[in-house]
């Protein structure tokens, strides 16, 4: 029990990758209606964009993580223009499908180009932290765990108090309705993919110090920040936070008391678990049908 408090950090620390990642997936399911399988991707190309940028160009680490971020935001529009754009009006599903062949897609050129070898990145300090109490506050864990706090805020403040989050959430529910209100549909949908991209690359740069830079970090990435967007309650920005918060926590208390191995299976086990007691996630709202 004395490793109680830093497990926790750690948790936490792990647990807000997730959360910025299920942002994302929130971001384009409350803007566009879409499910985005390609976000963890998003991740790994950040990731790789920032070992291009510094380890091969040489910038310096804040002028090449802000590089970065701007390329995976330019990625962003292209991804929407091959995967989204073109097949807007056929439903959820061929949307869905094009975006899983993207990931393959991403995923194999990756490989083709690195080979399975992982990159190494440092992290944004040189110091590898402080100890308060007997808690090892790591340096990488608090800069995701700040950059986690500023996104979530801003993430919400556009959503809820800027006319542009109205816009975005209008254009969701009804995309033509928006469009006769004067909303630029079509500038509201490509923003959004490009914010949910350069999200999604923030989160590889800074979870890539902590699990190296490598073809598997975005398909693992993805499925825990969906796991934590189911949890918390589909397009739930509270929900994608605590979702997210939820399984960092557990798996890392799960790899400490039970078994490391199996580390990955906690998140899933909970997952099971909350779709049993309340299949609408933690802060889904219920759907009543009508008989």
């Amino acid at each position: 029990m004395d490793l109680l408090p830093q497990l926790l950090f750690t948790g936490i620390g792990i647990g807000s990758i997730y959360a910025l990642v299920a942002l994302g997936f929130v971001l384009l399911i409350r803007s566009a209606n879409v499910v985005n399988f390609a976000q963890g991707e998003f991740s790994m190309l950040g990731a790789y964009f920032m070992v291009i940028l510094f380890t091969g160009l040489g910038l310096p680490y804040l002028l090449a993580m802000v590089a970065a971020v701007i390329l995976m935001a330019v990625f962003g529009v292209l991804f929407a223009s091959i995967t989204y754009w073109p097949l807007r009006t056929r439903g959820q599903i061929p949307v869905i499908i094009s975006t899983i062949g993207a990931t393959i897609l991403l995923s194999n050129l990756i490989l083709a180009t690195y080979g399975p070898s992982p990159q190494v990145l440092p992290g944004l300090f040189d110091g590898a932290g402080f100890v308060v109490g007997n808690v090892f506050m790591d340096s990488q864990y608090l800069t995701i765990i700040a950059f986690t706090i500023a996104l979530v805020t801003v993430q919400y403040l556009i959503f809820e108090k800027t006319i542009i989050g109205k816009k975005l959430q209008a254009t969701s529910q009804d995309r033509e309705m928006a469009s006769l209100l004067g909303i630029p549909v079509i500038a509201m949908i490509f923003g959004t993919f490009a914010y949910s991209a350069a999200l999604g690359g923030l989160a590889g740069i800074l979870v890539a110090p902590l699990l190296f830079v490598s073809v598997g970090i975005g398909p693992m990435i993805a499925l825990k920040a969906f796991a934590a967007n189911i949890i918390g309650g589909f397009g739930s920005i509270p929900g994608a936070i605590i979702g997210g918060l939820l399984i960092g926590v557990v798996e890392t208390l799960g790899a400490a008391y039970v078994s490391v191995p199996y580390k990955d299976a906690f998140a899933f086990l909970m997952l099971l678990a909350v779709l049993l007691v309340s299949p609408q996630g933690i802060f889904g709202e219920r759907i009543a049908e009508k008989a």
